[in-house]
């Protein structure tokens, strides 16, 4: 350990002493910059996590961490599946101006075969290399960089190692854990070579994460940790499994379904294997968190935990419940996009802090920038805000969030655009031009919708969309001159259970 290790930790053991926390705020980091861990979950509900209400899932890692750092209860994802929003985190960029507006591998219009009312806009299938990225502006700032899970942002020449991660350890480009044995090893993934038989995916990714972590702590370093977890298939450790289907017996947990659109929506957070998934993504946390620890480095190290999109509800396995959130992955309302956010920095975020503001995925990379002391590019687009001032304790300038999804999710959802504007939150539904408007301060739900009762308001809110459409060139779907209205739309629901849900889907997205 060397010299100055040492003095840090003489110093929060006198600080012990006299009975003054080490994570009291502090003022001065010191002249080297942070260390920044970054976690994504990839299709984690908000309401997954022990923080933010689940008395089924057991995340004791990441409830530690909001206890320890700021808990955001209005933080969103850019869009309502994965690709768009881990495109918007690492360009900090709406997803309309990376041209990545759907989950890569989805059919474009040209090849649609799904009798819709429209045809979804074509969108862009990888992330430029010309693009500016977190990990390409804090190399250059003398930060070492790695990248261990999911990349989903086009083919081979457009990996991680090609936008600025000095390592990449399994990102490629699928949006799941498709090969060999899938969240268990042999991985057959070209990024991750093979560990012992039957090792578990997001341990072996933590534990990459831990080598990295060790051997670069004598220098500023960027850990972009997205994980594969909880992503479909669902498939968690077989002890796991066993724990929490003996937990569902012993709660006496029974499935319940409500309907949303055409499709069947999980009301009860119940699924064994889901929360086996869970709670080993969690481990995985606890794992990092620990290295930190062990070298000392927790005091000097920004750590943000969020995810891509909301829980997966209304398909492909139905493994989760949003409630009270509305919809999720893949829908618009609030159970779509609406995310679990944790950060903590020592001496800056207040440990158990609840932060209302309402912030989005281009925040990321402003605010990492700030934390690394980092001016942008000139000419360099930036959709987001620095939080590092909410974190502070400041108020967020007042500003309007907004999402286009011009696209028919795989679970239900079909094209539509929003905006956010204080506790008001407006729907353009397009396939019949229909807008939906609700107060989420009194109605987080959506149950209630105001459209007809506020003409005004959904004038002024719906002209603030256009006007944003316009500015990032959002692209927009199109009549499907093949659409049949007495034929099935392509969005019915396979219920529960039924034969069909029991086969295999290897296409998951």
């Amino acid at each position: 350990m060397n010299y100055a290790r040492s003095l840090l930790r003489l110093a929060c053991l006198l600080a012990c002493t006299l009975g003054v926390s080490p994570s009291a705020p502090a003022a001065n980091h010191g002249p080297r910059p942070p260390n920044i861990i970054f976690f994504l979950a990839d299709d984690l509900g908000r309401q997954d996590l022990g923080a933010y209400g689940s008395t089924f899932y057991e995340t004791p890692h990441l409830d530690r961490l909001a206890r320890e750092g700021a808990r955001f209860t209005d933080a969103y994802a850019a869009c309502p599946v994965c690709s768009p929003t881990r495109a918007s985190i690492i360009s900090g960029q709406w997803p309309q101006r990376t041209g990545i507006t759907d989950y890569i591998g989805a059919p474009q219009p040209a090849g649609w075969k799904r009798n819709t009312k429209l045809l979804p806009a074509a969108y862009t299938d990888r992330l430029a290399l010309s693009a500016p990225t977190l990990a390409k502006s804090l190399k250059a700032a003398g930060y070492a960089t790695f990248f261990a899970g999911k990349w989903h942002l086009g083919p081979q020449g457009w990996w991680p190692e090609n936008q600025g991660f000095d390592h990449n350890f399994g990102g490629i480009d699928k949006g799941g854990p498709y090969g060999g044995n899938r969240y268990f090893s042999p991985y057959d993934n070209p990024r991750l070579t093979d560990g012992p038989a039957s090792e578990h995916l997001p341990d072996r990714l933590a534990t990459e994460a831990a080598k990295f972590i060790a051997a670069n702590q004598d220098k500023p370093f960027f850990a972009y940790f997205p994980f594969y977890s909880v992503h479909t298939p669902l498939m968690a450790r077989a002890d796991l499994e066993k724990k929490y289907e003996e937990k569902r017996q012993r709660l006496g947990l029974a499935e319940k379904w409500g309907r949303e659109g055409a499709r069947d929506v999980r009301l009860v957070q119940a699924h064994a294997v889901y929360a086996g998934m869970v709670e080993a993504m969690d481990l995985a946390v606890g794992k990092v968190l620990a290295q930190l620890d062990t070298l000392g480095l927790r005091e000097n190290t920004l750590v943000i935990f969020t995810s891509d999109n909301g829980g997966l509800s209304t398909s492909e396995g139905w493994p989760t419940s949003n409630l009270p959130l509305r919809g999720g992955k893949g829908w618009i309302y609030e159970g779509g996009i609406r995310e679990p956010l944790i950060i903590r920095w020592p001496g800056v975020a207040a440990p158990g802090s609840t932060i209302t503001a309402p912030v989005s995925s281009p925040d990321f990379f402003p605010t990492l920038l700030d934390v690394a002391g980092i001016k942008p590019l000139p000419g360099q687009t930036l959709d987001g805000i620095s939080l590092l001032p909410v974190l502070r304790g400041a108020a967020t300038p007042e500003r309007a969030l907004f999402w286009h999804y011009p696209h028919y999710g795989n679970q239900g959802g079909a094209p539509a655009a929003a905006i956010r504007r204080g506790p008001w939150k407006l729907i353009h539904w397009f396939e019949d031009d229909r807008r939906e408007l609700f107060n989420l301060a009194n109605d987080l739900a959506e149950a209630n919708d105001l459209a007809a009762r506020e003409p005004a308001r959904v004038a002024a809110l719906g002209e603030e969309l256009a006007a944003w459409q316009r500015r990032v060139a959002a692209k927009f779907p199109t009549a499907n001159p093949n659409y049949a209205a007495n034929l099935p739309n392509g969005r019915a629901s396979i219920r529960p259970g039924s034969a069909e849900a029991a086969l295999p889907k290897t296409k998951q997205k």
